[in-house]
């Protein structure tokens, strides 16, 4: 087996990738990045062209592709990068709908390649071991506040309000990453009353009311409204005890004390590094990790929201 490094291409070279993407491959000894598209920016050091498939005619030695790009648009990309031999790994949500990650699943299966559905919040400090801890235990409440500022987070990034840009459970489907790696029961959406901006087709706002299979109750508020202090943060109540994650999945207490863990570095920490450790050993093993858990939530809160009408919204 080659120890070469991964030669990698991104796609979509944005707040994101430059704040976490770049940095976690800079310090990987498993990828080596080659090449970036980007409609409109440049990245320094690399060859940078204006789509993924001049990229590609430009870099034909790419061997695996990383997409960053919103997710409306992502989906012939990602069938490109597929139908010319690249593994793919996609960032969250990993598709507009469940049907086009479900049709590329399937191509990456007959092509033989790795595909990566990522979900970065999972790989928070505190995740696993909530996992862990709660994984003999009886779940009798759930309760999970999403609170940021989009326009901090997103700054005059007007797709993100358009169809397929998810409004608040761009953000919010973090936490629902997080809640269905933890709980070791499925839930189900029964209620959500979701606050559309009267100028914008995603909701800014979401009151979303599920249940366990079991029947405890699983609430959340997601929330894009929120200034000065961010919260992200999931508390869940047991037989034996409550377990609390904050900052995103970073910190982890039982009953009010902290358990230890690494060392918490900013709000995302090492979650992208994680990220790229797994992808590298999927297309060493040979295998995928598809997982639209998350994403079908959403697409229930669509389904049965009730929608309400809110205040315009600019950035």
């Amino acid at each position: 087996m080659s120890t070469d490094p991964i030669r990698l291409g991104l796609v979509g070279v944005g707040v994101i990738a430059r704040s976490q993407h770049l940095p976690a491959i800079a310090c990987s000894p498993r990828f080596d990045l080659i090449g970036a598209a980007d409609r409109t920016g440049d990245l320094d050091g690399v060859p940078t062209r204006t789509s993924l498939a001049d990229l590609l005619a430009a870099v034909p030695h790419i061997e695996a592709v990383s997409l960053c790009t919103p997710p409306a648009p992502r989906f012939a990309d990602a069938r490109l990068a597929l139908s010319t031999g690249r593994h793919l790994m996609l960032e969250k949500p990993p598709g507009a709908t469940l049907a086009e990650v479900r049709a590329l699943a399937e191509q990456a299966d007959k092509g033989g390649l790795t595909l990566f559905t990522t979900w970065h919040s999972r790989h928070a400090a505190g995740v696993e071991p909530a996992r862990a801890w709660l994984a003999d235990k009886t779940i009798q409440r759930v309760h999970i506040e999403w609170r940021e500022d989009v326009r901090v987070w997103h700054p005059g990034q007007d797709w993100i309000f358009e169809p397929g840009g998810l409004g608040v459970f761009d953000p919010g489907i973090n936490a629902l990453s997080i809640v269905t790696r933890i709980l070791p029961v499925a839930f189900l959406l029964r209620t959500a009353r979701l606050h559309f901006p009267e100028n914008r087709q995603t909701p800014i706002l979401a009151d979303l009311a599920f249940e366990t299979v079991d029947g405890a109750p699983v609430t959340a508020v997601f929330d894009f409204l929120q200034t000065g202090d961010q919260t992200w943060s999931i508390r869940v109540e047991t037989d034996d005890g409550v377990l609390t994650l904050t900052n995103g999945g970073a910190d982890l207490f039982i009953d009010g004390e902290q358990r230890p863990g690494p060392a918490h570095d900013g709000v995302l920490g090492g979650e992208y590094a994680s990220l790229y450790g797994r992808f590298a050993d999927l297309i060493a093993a040979g295998r995928s990790d598809v997982d639209v858990t998350p994403l079908s939530h959403v697409a229930d809160a669509f389904m049965l929201g009730e929608r309400i009408s809110a205040p315009a919204f600019q950035f």
